[in-house]
Parts: C-alpha cells; structure tokens; sequence
C-alpha cells in the first residue's frame, strides 16, 4: 500500500527520515495554528488527497474533512470529553464533542485506540460498532526500556535528587490526570518518614490551576520537584529509576504513560478507570482518584519492596505484548478494507 503523509513544515523533514517509503508532503505554514488548520482541512486537504490520487484519507484526531472526495477513517483517541467533561474547558469539550461526533457519522471507519474507549462511543453517543476497529498503542522499546545503573545515576544528577528515593509522575498536567490529588495523597504517604522519597513531576506544564494550590499545601520537609520536559534519552532513567510511577488518573483513551512505565520496569500505580486495566492488567497495582485512598495505596507500595519488584517485572513483561508493529496492521487492514467497499 503507496502511503502519502501530510505533515506540519516543521516536522516534514523528520518524517521523511523515519518513512522512507512514503511522500511526504509538507502543509501550507497557516496550519501550524489550529484555526488555520482545521479551515484547510475541509478545503485543501481534500484538494492534495485528489492530487495524490488517494484511494483512502485518515484523519489522526478527532476532525475530519466533510467533503473528501474519498473514503475517510478517523482516529478518536478517547470518549472523556463526554465521561469527564468536568475536566475540560468549555471551549474544548464543546469542540471535541461535536468533532467526534461528526467523525462518527461521517467516516467509513473509526479507529480507537482501547476496547474501553470504543465501548464509550457505543454506549455515550450510539456509535455502529460493525464500524469500530480497535489499535492497541504500542511502546518503543529501545526508547523505553529497562535502565542501566549509569542512566538512572545520570538523571538522579540531573534533577539534584542524591539518594532520596522519589515516585514518578509523566505526563501533561491537565485536570483529568488528578495531579493535585496525587501531590496531596503522596505528602499523606510519606510525611511520617525519616527519609521521605520525593515527589518528581515531570513533562509539560498543563493547565490545572489546583495543582498550585495543592503544592502550597506541602509541607516544607517534603520535597517536590516539577523539572519540566525531559530529555527523551532520560526517560529510561527517571521511570526506571522512580521507587513508583503514579498515576492516578480519572480516565484514559489508552493508558500511554502506565505502558512506558511499564516498559521500564517500573511498578506502577494506577486506577481502574475506563482503559487502563486494559494496559495494565495485573502487572499493575490500583487504586481511586481520592487523596486519601492514594496516600494508602501508596504508602502499602512503598513499604512493600518484594511487591515492587513482582510489579516491575510483571509490567516489564506485558508491555512486550504491545507493539506500534501491530497497530499499524491494524490500520493498514482498516485502510484496505475501507478501499476495497
């Protein structure tokens, strides 16, 4: 199957490196500014699809073209905008639902990325699910993988950390990933300890007030880190590294954050919220989205060593089973499917 990919200017060159069989074509320079990007999709997109002589146009999220002149398919990633809409602003949850719905009715096939989350559409909105393909994400594992010694030093270096023990936490800080709750069950954890691990925030700043407010609320002996992004190279490290990832989130399309943990043999802590005990299984351990259940659950884990290390080893072995390989036969079987109706 010939493949074309429409990319932002900015990562045409990068993607052109990784698919060296595909046409990479780069987009106007308006469409690095979602307004402009969504008008272009409904008007030029169509055009360059005509132009490539596409026998079928996939849309990676959410939005679709009304008018594509071929079969489309669409990625909705998850149902939360409809589960937990009390987490979104609403200007994006008014937008993301009507994108998904529209998507629904005008697709030939939708690809979801978790049982979990294509149940949703069928229960929430009544989605045909004759029509629903799922697509398991997968984990790179050379990028993630179980840490050296060296890699876990250098990140614990990087970040100033010495020999204090610390809980992980990757990911964008935005209301539905409960990082306030998390900041609060974790100081409840380990505030009586001689040595308390500390709590280390990681990746981009998100747009959750509360977390501010639940910061102040720590007391000043406990230790709370939030670098920012990290290098790519130092994921390893500081996952693999983490005595516990955490994640207590109030809902997931998928679950990519407990995966890469996962793969880094690292024990993880979640909740059983819509997908992810279809990542986890139980190579992970669970708990709610309440600051005190957390703060048990947490402290159970962390004074339970031998727990840890059967955690870490029953998640390092089912990430394996999750492949970007076997997403993409999924998609390409979707694709043929749809252009041979």
């Amino acid at each position: 199957m010939d493949l074309a990919v429409v990319a932002q200017r900015s990562d045409a060159e990068r993607y052109s490196r990784m698919l060296g069989d595909a046409e990479v074509i780069a987009g106007p320079a308006a469409v690095a500014h979602r307004p402009a990007r969504l008008a272009w999709e409904q008007t030029g997109l169509p055009l360059l699809a005509q132009q490539v002589g596409a026998k079928v146009l996939h849309s990676p999220f959410y939005t679709c073209p009304l008018r594509a002149g071929c079969p489309v398919t669409v990625t909705v990633h998850d149902a939360t905008f409809f589960t937990e809409p009390e987490h979104y602003d609403n200007t994006k949850r008014t937008f993301f639902r009507s994108a998904i719905k529209t998507s629904l009715r005008r697709a030939a096939r939708v690809i979801v990325p978790s049982k979990a989350t294509r149940d949703e559409l069928i229960r929430l909105l009544d989605a045909d699910p004759t029509r629903i393909d799922v697509a398991y994400h997968g984990v790179d594992h050379t990028a993630f993988h179980a840490p050296t010694d060296e890699e876990k030093a250098r990140v614990r270096a990087r970040l100033g950390l010495g020999d204090s023990g610390y809980v992980a936490f990757l990911g964008a800080k935005e209301p539905r990933k409960n990082v306030p709750n998390l900041i609060r069950g974790w100081a409840r954890a380990v505030a009586d300890w001689p040595h308390p691990p500390a709590l280390v925030l990681a990746g981009g700043q998100g747009h959750d007030d509360e977390i501010d407010r639940a910061v102040t609320e720590v007391p000043s002996h406990l230790r709370l880190l939030r670098p920012g992004y990290l290098r790519y190279a130092d994921l390893p490290g500081f996952l693999g590294g983490a005595l516990v990832a955490c994640y207590p989130s109030f809902g997931e399309g998928f679950g990519l954050p407990i995966l890469e943990a996962m793969a880094c043999a690292t024990p993880v802590l979640t909740t059983p919220r819509l997908s992810l005990p279809e990542v986890g299984g139980d190579a992970v351990a669970y708990t709610t989205e309440d600051p005190d259940r957390i703060a048990t659950d947490l402290a159970d884990l962390l004074h339970d060593e031998q727990r840890r290390l059967t955690l870490a080893k029953a998640g390092f072995d089912r990430a394996k089973e999750f492949a970007w390989e076997s997403s993409a036969d999924v998609h390409v079987t979707t694709w043929k499917r749809v252009a041979a109706a």
